[in-house]
């Protein structure tokens, strides 16, 4: 299966404490550029093949604050590792992602997640398979899943890719942070693992080129 090269899409318009003889008041939160930071952090939960090479892809996005693997979408309470790669628990491996709209959209970020996988082959990322490997994206919100949708049939539409794009888009449940050896993997271990070599190397390679604009500085 061959996929489309890489073409950027443009979507949618992308305190004191009181005294005991004061009245408690609510605190205000802070403000960043005159806007609250309660509204200018979001997070998205996404689902696209092995953590290790999705969770070193985006901590390189501008915009992007913070990104932990683990596991969402199965019916286990805090599975491990071992448990999710047996395929039974119903998890998949994903990413956390905490980012500010303010900088990047989630337009932009779901760019990056659909053109960074292939998203037309079913539970299965190049040598990975089973649904634990399964392109998935965990909206937490009904405006989440209204630009994952859009975003989704916008690039369907376009023939971006030469197959359909199997992406599930399903509500946010529960994440599971993945052991403490998964976390910051590619960054620990780009000189210890071959596979951050063969693999994850060429993977960055590749996206740094395509969006270099919205790489950290």
């Amino acid at each position: 299966m061959r996929i489309a090269p890489f073409i950027l899409i443009t979507f949618f318009a992308t305190v004191a404490l009181p005294s005991c003889a004061q009245k408690a008041e609510k605190p205000k939160p802070k403000k960043e550029n005159n806007m609250s930071i309660a509204t200018t952090i979001d997070t998205i939960t996404l689902g696209n093949g092995c953590f290790w090479c999705t969770e070193a892809v985006f901590q390189r996005l501008n915009g992007v604050l913070s990104v932990a693997s683990g596991y969402s979408g199965g019916k286990l309470a805090n599975p491990t590792y071992k448990e999710v790669c047996s395929g039974l628990t119903g998890h998949a491996e994903v990413i956390q992602v905490t980012y500010d709209p303010a900088v990047i959209s989630l337009a932009e970020l779901l760019q990056v997640f659909f053109k960074t996988h292939d998203p037309t082959t079913l539970n299965r990322q190049g040598g990975d398979e089973g649904t634990q490997y399964r392109s998935a994206i965990f909206y937490h919100n009904e405006a989440q899943r209204i630009v994952a949708e859009e975003v989704k049939t916008g690039l369907d539409k376009s023939g971006a890719f030469t197959d359909p794009i199997v992406t599930e888009i399903t509500p946010f449940g529960k994440f599971y942070k993945a052991e403490d050896y998964h976390q910051n993997y590619f960054n620990d271990n780009k000189n210890k693992n071959p596979y951050c070599s063969y693999v994850i190397v060429p993977k960055l390679e590749k996206f740094e080129k395509y969006f270099a604009d919205k790489l950290k500085k």
